[in-house]
């Protein structure tokens, strides 16, 4: 399907739209990734930040309350990457909907979240805004942010005893 099929079939599934206001529809939601003129293109002559932009698009199309990201920046290289978090800002705003990102890219994070939810190992274990997080006494958090291992290694003997008692039963 070519970009502008791809972004038309959402509507084209699930509403019974005319093929006039699809299209019109369409275009608006290309234009606003800042893809106008792209419809006839195939997914493979598009870059990979275009391919994200078409996604996002069909994505939006029928005008979402909420939308989900996962990884939204991955494989972007980071001017692409920033230009993703403006975009996510503006449909935010334009569209006034609620945006759900799930990343490690914390300059991301720290630029476009209201609210952030920090996770390890399954478990919540912050929640705030991007100053409360900054600021969060947790240690793990501190080390994300900080860009730290969580684990510490034994050196020298330390560890040469660690073994050995692990090697004793003890």
């Amino acid at each position: 399907l070519s970009v502008g099929d791809n972004v038309r079939l959402p509507l084209e599934q699930n509403t019974e739209l005319d093929a006039a206001t699809i299209d019109i529809m369409a275009r608006m939601k290309l234009e606003l990734m800042n893809m106008s003129g792209t419809e006839d293109l195939m997914p493979s002559e598009l870059s990979g930040g275009m391919v994200k932009r078409a996604g996002l698009a069909r994505a939006v199309v029928m005008d979402p309350q909420l939308l989900f990201f996962d990884e939204p920046s991955a494989g972007l290289d980071p001017t692409t990457a920033v230009e993703l978090d403006d975009l996510i800002l503006t449909l935010r705003d334009a569209m006034q909907m609620s945006v759900v990102v799930v990343t490690h890219e914390l300059e991301s994070v720290f630029k476009i979240a209201d609210k952030i939810l920090v996770l390890f190992g399954g478990e919540a274990v912050a929640f705030g805004t991007v100053d409360e997080i900054k600021n969060h006494p947790d240690e793990r958090i501190q080390n994300l942010i900080n860009r730290r291992p969580n684990t510490q290694k034994d050196e020298g003997e330390v560890y040469l005893n660690r073994l050995l008692n692990r090697g004793n039963g003890s």
